[in-house]
């Protein structure tokens, strides 16, 4: 890693300014560090020197010299010079530091060298709506929620990651309807359908059928409403069934899920929030606060309305869009004016989800100073709890696994489409008008756009595309039943990489082939939904997705499992794997990773230790491309570095062995970065 050496140099190069100049850590310029354009030039450059000549009334070169001068040695930095033009630059031991990485690849402490704090963050993601299989446009929200979740971690952030359930929301009061009014189902009649493998396949069928007979007759959207005010409210069947129905859907949801390795520490019910009157705590904070006022004329008369100003914060989440307002989506009419004034509480005195969202909020900062209950839902991904809120106070607590402690929050990032831009606004205002300007600082919205199909993609999985010919991608409509399952579109790139597996690699058995498939389909859909920008719309290709050779997750795979096959040859032919080859480095030959003909061997190194860099640039960009890119241009590096440099077939030692060292820090870069992007390294390909 990259970011304990900046650490060190700038913790150095501060202490000597102080030193010299009697320049207090305060009165300091930001001590940047660069890439220099030359090999030549060093590995490192910084021109603190330029930011310092007005004030110290010398020339860059001159202070540059004397801090060079008086700097003394630095851990893991073979010399400093101070260059013509004023530069500070830094030339690496490249021996000691290629050993350092490969000897204890974690002792780096990340919490020293990078600037995010290492407070308590939650990260929410996913947010299916429980009424049917979870569609393509979910798994950019889940693969970017979980990315970003594992970019903190490994950055040394405690981070607590929820899954928000909207159970009490119209898509589920719609699969009611279908059941009750469509079908005639009663109660133990869905409970039966309910233990089928593919519950969340039937209510997606049922879902586009109500939605058909509600536009047959808008008459009928009276029996929505009906049965939305049933389940806000726990009455009656209509409740019960739209309890049950949330229940199974969310474990289809897990499962999908789990297969892509995404998984959560608390699962959020909406309905736990009405329940427990989060809502009326929070409404009345906002009420006292004058924070949102009743609406005593107008098409609004008698609701509880919040008049939205310009967001203060406005542009802290780079390349987000304007997006139409949230209840658009939903189906509300919004115009001018109830964008300025928002319905929190409706006239007839139903709460929107605005409302809610805004009670969840306060909870996840920790300031509505009221909390959930829990209860075991399920197990993880690793055998651990998987924790839900519940209203029951004396519901199953998980037996002998303690609960954590949830909520309470330094920082949130909510993890939701750019439709919803309107709504994050609120929720941040009203976290600004109740004085909490830390904590609205602090709640970032993470936006992203849609996903869409390439035409021949559509196809391959069965659409007829002919209506949507003359457009650049073919839009998906889970409303309308003409979506993609997750679960089939993941079903698919298995398929189609089970066939490259079993062309490539006819000699292992099936389980094996099958094994691989599944990993090489997952790293596929991971990595493309990571490496677009976030705020571009994007067409799901199958083929692009598969690549072994254009950017995709098995491209990166591949030359993971190259270098793989560098050590099983080693240790076939010489007796070598990675513990020998590291042991060996002391007594080797140096000359390898020296001097103007090794730079391209030395420049691998130091791509390969940009890791932790870039992951720091991708969280403060809130930019998850650019951790796709780094790892793409990494695989790239690589692959030039195997066809340019022998290491099997290499006659000198030394070369041999400090080039597989090469390859065993970019093997477990590669590695550290595809699992970052929720995917792992086959054993073949």
């Amino acid at each position: 890693m990259i970011l304990p050496v900046h650490h060190a140099l700038r913790r150095h190069v501060a202490a000597t300014l102080t030193s010299l100049y009697g320049l207090a850590p305060e009165d300091q310029p930001a001590l940047t560090i660069e890439v220099p354009p030359q090999r030549r030039f060093g590995d490192l450059a910084s021109p603190f020197a330029f930011e310092l000549a007005r004030r110290l009334r010398k020339a860059p070169r001159a202070i540059a010299a004397e801090v060079v001068a008086a700097l003394g040695p630095i851990e893991g930095v073979a010399r400093v010079e101070a260059a013509p033009n004023g530069y500070v630059n830094v030339f690496l031991d490249r021996a000691a530091f290629l050993r350092a990485r490969l000897s204890n690849p974690d002792a780096a402490d990340r919490s020293l060298s990078s600037p995010i704090p290492r407070e308590k963050t939650i990260v929410e993601h996913t947010a299916i709506n429980p009424n049917k299989a979870a569609h393509i446009g979910h798994l950019r929200n889940s693969s970017l929620g979980d990315t970003l979740v594992r970019l903190l971690r490994f950055l040394g952030v405690p981070v607590e990651v929820q899954n928000y359930i909207d159970d009490t929301g119209v898509q589920v009061a719609d699969v009611v309807v279908g059941f009750q009014h469509l079908e005639g189902k009663s109660l133990d009649e869905v409970r039966a359908i309910a233990r089928e493998a593919r519950f969340d396949y039937y209510c997606w069928d049922l879902y586009a059928r109500v939605t058909e007979w509600y536009e047959a007759d808008k008459a009928r959207l009276q029996v929505r409403a009906d049965t939305l005010h049933a389940i806000e409210h726990g009455e009656g069947e209509a409740a019960a069934m739209g309890h049950l129905i949330a229940e199974h859907i969310v474990r289809c949801h897990l499962r999908t899920m789990a297969r892509l390795n995404i998984d959560y520490d608390l699962l959020t019910w909406e309905g736990d929030i009405l329940r427990l009157h989060f809502w009326a705590t929070a409404f009345d904070i906002l009420r006292k606060n004058g924070s949102v006022f009743l609406q005593e004329e107008g098409r609004l008369k008698g609701c509880w309305v919040m008049r939205i100003d310009e967001d203060p914060t406005a542009g802290e989440a780079a390349g987000t869009p304007d997006a139409m307002p949230a209840d658009a989506v939903s189906g509300e009419d919004v115009d001018e004016a109830e964008q300025r004034e928002k319905v929190i509480v409706r006239s007839n005195g139903t709460v929107t989800y605005v409302g809610k969202d805004i009670a969840y909020q306060f909870w996840k900062m920790g300031l509505l100073g009221r909390d959930f209950h829990y209860r075991e839902f399920a197990r993880r991904i690793d055998g651990a709890p998987l924790w839900a809120t519940t209203s029951d106070e004396g519901a199953l607590r998980g037996g002998v696994d303690p609960v954590p402690a949830f909520g309470g929050a330094h920082a949130t990032y909510n993890v939701i489409d750019t439709r919803q831009t309107y709504l994050q606004k609120l929720l941040k205002q009203a976290l600004f008008t109740m004085g909490h300007r830390l904590e609205a600082e602090r709640s970032t919205h993470f936006a992203y756009e849609m996903v869409a199909l390439t035409h021949a993609t559509a196809r391959e999985l069965g659409y007829d595309v002919s209506d949507q010919a003359d457009r650049p991608f073919v839009e998906v409509s889970g409303r309308k039943g003409l979506g993609v399952k997750a679960d089939d579109l993941l079903d698919r790139l298995i398929e189609k990489a089970l066939e490259e597996v079993g062309r490539r690699n006819a000699e292992i058995g099936a389980e094996a082939q099958r094994r691989i498939a599944r990993q090489i389909a997952v790293a596929a859909l991971r990595y493309f939904m990571v490496k677009f920008t976030r705020n571009k719309v994007i067409a799901f290709d199958i083929d692009e997705a598969l690549s072994f050779e254009g950017e995709s997750g098995p491209y990166l795979q591949y030359s993971a499992v190259r270098a793989q096959n560098i050590f099983g040859k080693l240790k076939e032919r010489l007796g070598l794997d990675k513990a020998a080859v590291e042991a060996a480095l002391a007594d080797a030959e140096r000359s390898a990773l020296e001097g103007p003909e090794a730079d391209d061997v030395w420049d691998l190194v130091l791509q390969c230790s940009r890791l932790d860099e870039v992951a720091e640039q991708a969280l403060r960009a809130l930019e998850l491309s650019l951790l796709a890119k780094y790892a793409f241009g990494l695989a790239q590096a690589f692959n030039g570095f195997y066809h340019r440099h022998q290491i099997l077939n290499e006659p000198r030692e030394g070369a041999r062995l400090w080039r597989a060292a090469v390859a065993a820090y970019f093997l477990e870069q590669i590695t550290r970065a595809l699992d970052l992007m929720g995917s792992a390294v086959p054993e073949r390909m």
